[in-house]
């Protein structure tokens, strides 16, 4: 099983949570491996995937007979598929309220979030599991940010593989446990996707166009949102544009980087960012069809950029914690790619897409630093080269170390 060959931070946080709470919720992007890990964290319990047509008649005809099968505790797969059985396993965990009763999983956070919190307010602990990370892939402990930033600390070793093919290539775990052919993959995943699942959410008659506002999405990566422009681009309308935008944040294809508004500047921007959780979806997207078309492509600054928020957002989600995280610009043009807000104090990382340090790279993290009222002293600039050491107030980190 793919689940062999990678050791996933959230198990440790999955553990500890079935020893607390009677359930156990645990959602994420298809084929980002819950299935594969619910069952090697818990190979003890009773498996039944939803998808299961039998099983899923079963759950929705008879509940209480389905659920009485499971005295000692049950892995539940896909259990948006029958979403109406939580109302059941509620009543059963308030007959018996032993941790880790029950496992679910779902890929469809947003059909479930109104029936687990109607449901299983109190009993349920709701984790997400995202794409491989890099730690992840290479085997070794997630790097916190904000200890990689410490002067002295370590650096993991090059990862053996250019930047390009991991960008390029993307982090879903099957896509480096069995190396089918890419192309093919996500042509197979964006499919599925947007034949499967979004239509049983909205419904959208042509998904012709929402496969085009997918790219006009890919195509906004690492740019300020702008939903207007982005409905009119499309041919739809602005709450057609932000129904769609929040069905791919639900689906944790997508994240919005909202900008931090503490009042350094009477003029901050307002807009989130836009940026997809994994960039081998974004370079299917873009139709880039290999690594190499990376090194001189327009958007190789804002894919990389894209990669390294998805690193850090996965080192907390990983964590069972809310990304802290943010940005910030003005008005006039100073900005600070990334923020990470931990005890009221702001970090800035900057992300730079070049090989080589040049000073002007500093540039906006010195004017934040400098911002009055600004208590923080230190920052990073990560980049894609190799480097690693202190530079005034800078740590300069290789775009390895984070993850």
């Amino acid at each position: 099983m793919i689940g062999a060959m990678f050791q996933r931070h959230l198990a440790l946080v999955l553990r500890r949570a079935a020893k607390q709470f009677p359930a156990v919720f645990v959602t994420g992007p298809r084929q980002a491996g819950k299935t594969t890990l619910m069952r090697a964290v818990f190979p003890r319990l009773h498996y039944v995937s939803l998808e299961d047509p039998a099983e899923r008649e079963f759950a929705a005809q008879d509940p209480k007979g389905f659920l009485g099968r499971f005295r000692g505790g049950v892995i539940l797969d896909e259990v948006q598929r029958t979403p109406n059985l939580l109302s059941f396993i509620q009543t059963t965990i308030d007959e018996n309220r032993t941790p880790g009763r029950f496992i679910l999983t779902g890929s469809q956070h947003f059909l479930l979030h109104q029936h687990i919190n109607q449901s299983l307010a109190g009993r349920v602990a709701v984790l997400h599991l995202l794409p491989l990370s890099l730690a992840e892939l290479q085997g070794r402990r997630a790097h916190d940010p904000l200890l990689l930033a410490r002067k002295g600390a370590a650096i993991p070793s090059t990862p053996g593989k250019p930047l390009e093919e991991f960008l390029w290539r993307g982090m879903y775990p099957e896509l480096h446990a069995r190396n089918p052919e890419k192309s093919l993959w996500m042509k197979s995943y964006e499919q599925t996707y947007v034949e499967r699942d979004v239509r049983t959410l909205v419904n959208v008659g042509d998904a012709n166009i929402f496969g085009r506002f997918l790219r006009l999405c890919a195509g906004r990566v690492g740019q300020l949102l702008n939903l207007s422009s982005l409905a009119n681009d499309c041919g739809i309308t602005h709450t057609t544009a932000r129904r769609w935008l929040s069905i791919l944040e639900a689906s944790f294809l997508v994240v919005l980087l909202q900008p931090h508004h503490r009042n350094f500047s009477k003029r901050l921007i307002k807009s989130p960012k836009l940026y997809f959780l994994d960039t081998g979806l974004l370079c299917h997207l873009l139709r880039i069809h290999r690594p190499g078309e990376l090194l001189q492509h327009a958007l190789r600054g804002a894919i990389f950029e894209s990669f390294l928020v998805g690193e850090c957002w996965k080192f907390y989600v990983h964590e069972g914690r809310d990304a802290p995280l943010f940005f910030w610009r003005d008005r006039t043009g100073h900005e600070v790619d990334l923020l990470i807000e931990e005890g009221g104090v702001l970090f800035p990382i900057e992300i730079k897409a070049g090989r080589t340090i040049a000073t002007d790279m500093f540039g906006n993290l010195q004017y934040f630093l400098h911002l009055p009222g600004n208590t923080q002293k230190r920052s990073m600039l990560l980049h894609a080269g190799d480097d690693a050491y202190e530079r005034q107030s800078v740590a300069v980190r290789p775009w390895y170390a984070l993850g």
